[in-house]
Parts: structure tokens; sequence; C-alpha cells
């Protein structure tokens, strides 16, 4: 399990940005001593770090060169000072990417992704299906969007799979039928009407209206 260091003294920021990470299953610690961050990044030995730049007692600028004495860990800054000016200042210190705030947790989730899979060379992809902001995870069917994770049934996931891998083309129902219903037996079509549906309603509840679009006589499309 990938650990990730949450170098951040706006404890709320800091929950939501572990709670999200958290449900992509990482192992996630928030620094509490902001007077010594070393002993705690010795101990957590983690393969990450995000950083903010305005800290008690010293900044994190100074925090990365400390870092850098003892790791080649990517770090990631993570500020709302983000001009063109500190985003170069965290590069040359030894920094790997930079999020500006308020921090885009879908943004920030992928970010992390990427930097994870070009350093520690991961076989494969982390098996996700993006659209549009929402983000579909194929290890543990749920569906994260804006910091949230939407619980999947069976049929949702694979509803949402089916769509979310053909985005932009229309999926037929008899294509999608056969996704849901694997065996030789009938299904009313009706059936999976009432799937779709009870989807909408869960994925506008967390804000993603019209996500599933029906193109009548034809089937469904996310575009």
């Amino acid at each position: 399990m990938f650990k990730i260091l949450i170098v951040e003294d706006d404890f709320t920021i800091s929950a939501q940005m572990r709670k999200n990470l958290e449900n992509w299953g990482y192992s996630v610690k928030c620094a509490e001593n902001f007077n010594d961050i070393i002993p705690e990044f010795r101990a957590f030995d983690p393969h990450i770090v995000l950083l903010d730049i305005s800290l008690p007692f010293f900044n994190g600028y100074h925090w990365c060169s400390e870092i850098r004495r003892i790791s080649e860990v990517p770090i990631v800054f993570i500020s709302s000072a983000a001009d063109n000016m500190n985003i170069v200042m965290a590069m040359n210190m030894g920094g790997d990417d930079f999020i500006p705030k308020p921090v885009d947790l879908n943004v920030m989730t992928a970010k992390i992704q990427a930097m994870l899979r070009r350093t520690y060379n991961m076989g494969s992809k982390i098996p996700v299906l993006e659209h549009n902001g929402a983000v579909l995870n194929l290890n543990d069917a749920t569906l994260s969007f804006r910091g949230q994770t939407i619980e999947l049934t069976k049929n949702d996931f694979r509803i949402l799979q089916t769509l979310m891998e053909n985005k932009g083309k229309v999926v037929s129902r008899d294509k999608l039928m056969n996704k849901l219903w694997q065996a030789d037996c009938y299904v009313e079509e009706n059936t999976l009407t009432v799937n779709v549906t009870r989807l909408r309603r869960k994925l506008e509840s967390a804000g993603l209206d019209g996500f599933i679009k029906t193109k009548v006589g034809v089937g469904y499309i996310v575009e």
C-alpha cells in the first residue's frame, strides 16, 4: 500500500485530503509537529509528500530542502500562492509538481496516481475510468466526484463501466442488458430502464446531473 504524508496546517483541508486519499486505498498520515517534520517523515517513510508552502515555524521550501538531504521521494507542493514565481521556486527547491488551492480533489488524486506510476514503475495503470470529473474505480466499484465517494450496486457499476468505456458513443440497450444479465434467461426490457433510473437518481444526488443521456429508441451515452 502506498503511503502519503500530508504537511498542511489547515486541519480542515488536510482532513478532506486524507479522507479522499484513504477512499482510494492509500495509507495517509497528516503531519502534527510543524516545528520538526523530519522525524515524522523518517518514521512514516512515505512514497509521496504533499507539502504546503505557508506553515508554522518554517515554510514548505525549508522542509523540501531538508527532505531532499535524505530522500528523493516525490514532493508535490500545495498552496494558494500559485503565482509563477512561487511555482518556479517550488520546482527549483526540489518539488516535483504544484497544485493550487483551493484543491480540486479529483485533480490531486490524478496527479498523485501519475506520479506514483512514473516513480515506482508500476506495471500497469491504476484501473480507473474518468469522465467530466467523475472517477470510476475498477478495483472497488465506487465512483468519486468532488471529494465524495458514491457507493454503487453491482448493476450500477456495470452500467457505468460500460458507458464510460464507450464514452462519446451510444451503447445499445441490448449490449447493456447482456452486460448486466449474462445468462440465457428472460429479463424484461423494462428492468434495464428501472436500473438506469435508479442510478441516475444516485448520480444526481451527488451533483452529476445529466451524466447519462438517453438516445430514444437506441440506448444510452455519456458525452
